[in-house]
């Protein structure tokens, strides 16, 4: 192999690299409903009621619809989540 052919090999392999880490999700500081269910393989109505019942922790944000609030989960509990699983259910 020359010089030349090895150098194009090796650009055409740091571009299939450089296309899949585009391909990945980015971190945010906070996700919601929809994005943190397609993360972890759950419906967003699943996640609704898992913030609902406190089995995940998430917080209230104005969401520009009147007086209704949409759930907001972090990054930060996404990582827990993904780490440790649901919190333990608060009514038992």
């Amino acid at each position: 192999m020359t010089l030349e052919s090895e150098v194009l090999a090796l650009l055409t392999r740091i571009e299939a690299k450089l296309d899949l880490l585009l391909q990945q999700p980015t971190a945010q500081d906070y996700y919601s409903v929809a994005e943190f269910a397609r993360r972890v393989g759950k419906s967003r109505f699943t996640t609704r009621e898992l913030c609902r019942l406190r089995r995940i922790n998430a917080e209230k944000r104005d969401c520009g619809r009147g007086s209704s609030q949409e759930w907001k989960i972090s990054h930060h509990e996404l990582l827990r989540y993904l780490s440790d699983g649901l919190l333990p259910d608060p009514r038992k």
